[in-house]
């Protein structure tokens, strides 16, 4: 990374405050967008009108500057400070540069606090704790991403096709919707082929859904099932390694876990 030690904010000035700004959303974990704004309230508004995006974007961190800038010029410094940071892509044979930046928010932070520290004004910067239903929100959506990377297996809990299983719109609220086990990943309903939490998603109204959270298989949660599976799976591995460490003339030590 280029040392930013003659980089200035203010030699990229028009006129006005503002805040440079870091936003975050756990739709997209691995980036953060940064830009600059007058009204950072009213640019979150405008951000978050659209339903393209699961969850809502929020402000990680705020750095005042006493004079406005230009989305461009901002991301001309950073993008000297490391050029392969930002989000590009070809869309249509048009190559389309982002305002966002692959890089955790805590490197995006100090990065604006290398700036703030050059020209004395760390106080203007500004650290943004989550509300609770961000908090909330970045919990369901790590969740989400957890059980995306662990998809749900039929075939490994025991259900077989053609069970029918009960959706459930929260813990306290049944319904009298069914769908049928399709293969190890899908479900019908409708004459639909669904993954759980696509069909969830459908029917609660919502686009970022734990899909198993939401069913039931002969009265138990598809994920008790499958944490009592997961449990099974690893009792019978212990019980194995027990197995072949008592046997006759393996005399090597056990491997440790």
């Amino acid at each position: 990374m280029n040392s930013p030690q003659h980089l200035s904010i203010d030699t990229m000035a028009d006129s006005g405050p503002g805040v440079i700004y870091i936003l975050t959303n756990p739709s997209f974990p691995d980036y953060v967008k940064i830009g600059y704004a007058k009204d950072l309230d009213a640019r979150l508004r405008q951000l978050n009108r659209t339903e393209c995006t699961p969850f809502a974007f929020r402000a990680y961190a705020t750095y005042e500057v006493p004079v406005a800038l230009s989305d461009k010029r901002l991301h001309s410094l950073i993008d000297k400070l490391n050029p392969d940071l930002r989000s590009i892509d070809d869309c249509n044979g048009h190559t389309r540069v982002r305002e966002f930046y692959a890089m955790p928010p805590e490197d995006a932070y100090s990065i604006l606090e290398a700036i703030a520290g050059m020209h004395g004004f760390e106080g203007r910067l500004k650290l943004i704790k989550p509300s609770e239903g961000e908090a909330e929100e970045q919990k369901m959506a790590e969740e989400v991403e957890k059980e995306r990377r662990s998809r749900f297996s039929f075939d490994a809990c025991g259900i077989p096709r053609g069970a029918a299983l009960e959706f459930w719109y929260s813990t306290t609220r049944p319904s009298d919707i069914r769908c049928t086990v399709l293969d190890d990943r899908h479900v019908e309903y409708d004459g639909e082929r669904m993954t759980l939490s696509g069909l969830a998603g459908m029917l609660l109204g919502r686009s970022a859904v734990r899909g198993p959270s939401h069913f039931k298989y002969e009265g138990e949660w598809l994920n008790d099932i499958r944490a009592r599976t997961k449990d099974r799976i690893a009792e019978n591995s212990r019980y194995s390694e027990d197995a072949i460490h008592h046997l006759p003339g393996n005399t090597g030590s056990r491997p440790s876990s």
